[in-house]
């Protein structure tokens, strides 16, 4: 028994030891526009975690997982079960996961980390990983300008409309919701899928004021829906993951190096 114990354990070990590389993703939005698609979109980024969950070491969920999530006291929004589950084994497994807040799913209480065992962050962090520096945010509400998103923001992180918020039935409030959030997306359609260049991107601008303080060499941002790697100067990168509604893209590090890849089956 014991022999079997000790191989059980090196085999373990040995697949440890091969999970070298750190995954980022951002802009799922499920739930959105209609179950079908949504579901589709969501077995599809299951495949895509299988895929990857062989050599990963640490995946960083970069926000808007959710088109949108409020953890009611004792409620969740129904669904999402293929990802919970996926996201929950590959935690069990020794997978370091790491969820941001979105500006659509920001209303995260605690039940992700308990059931799925996942660190969240409800702000950019700046972290080394291998022999490189990140900054990683969702990139909402950052950079110059975006005053009225900014004014709907606040409203958003507010604890007191938060809770107000809770006192809704949940068949009521996430139907308020929804209906906003498609609203929202009238309104930002385009701006998510041009850019608007160097001098007016904000999350561009906010990246090189960032640097003035501190060194960065990539800056890993979800939010803009339009995948894109570009230098900022000789040692720092911008980095938008896209989205998985239209581009399922993905970046992968390797401890060197960053690079933005597409998900294809």
């Amino acid at each position: 028994m014991s022999i079997r114990i000790i191989a059980t354990i090196n085999q373990t070990n040995q697949l440890l030891n091969t999970r070298k590389n750190i995954y980022f993703a951002s802009d799922f939005h499920l739930g959105v526009p209609d179950f079908t698609s949504s579901l589709e979109r969501e077995k599809k980024i299951v495949r895509w975690l299988d895929c990857i969950k062989h050599d990963a070491k640490t995946i960083y969920l970069v926000g808007d997982l959710f088109d949108f999530w409020f953890e009611f006291k004792t409620v969740v929004p129904k669904g999402f079960t293929r990802l919970l589950g996926k996201l929950a084994e590959l935690s069990d497994s020794g997978i370091e996961l790491h969820i941001f807040y979105g500006n659509h799913d920001l209303w995260q209480f605690g039940y992700l980390q308990q059931e799925i065992g996942c660190t969240i962050h409800s702000k950019p962090i700046d972290i080394k990983l291998g022999n490189k520096n990140f900054h990683i945010a969702h990139g909402d509400g950052l950079g110059p300008g975006q005053h009225w998103f900014k004014f709907i923001l606040s409203i958003y992180r507010n604890y007191f409309f938060q809770r107000l918020f809770a006192f809704f039935h949940p068949n009521i409030g996430i139907r308020i919701a929804n209906w906003f959030s498609a609203r929202s997306k009238q309104h930002t359609f385009y701006e998510n899928a041009v850019y608007f260049g160097d001098d007016k991107e904000y999350l561009m601008l906010y990246a090189k004021q960032y640097l003035t303080h501190t060194k960065v060499d990539y800056f890993v941002f979800g939010h803009r829906h339009l995948p894109m790697m570009r230098p900022i100067n000789e040692d720092s990168t911008y980095v938008n993951l896209g989205d998985w509604m239209g581009y399922n893209t993905y970046a992968l590090f390797d401890g060197n190096v960053l690079t933005l890849k597409t998900f294809n089956e």
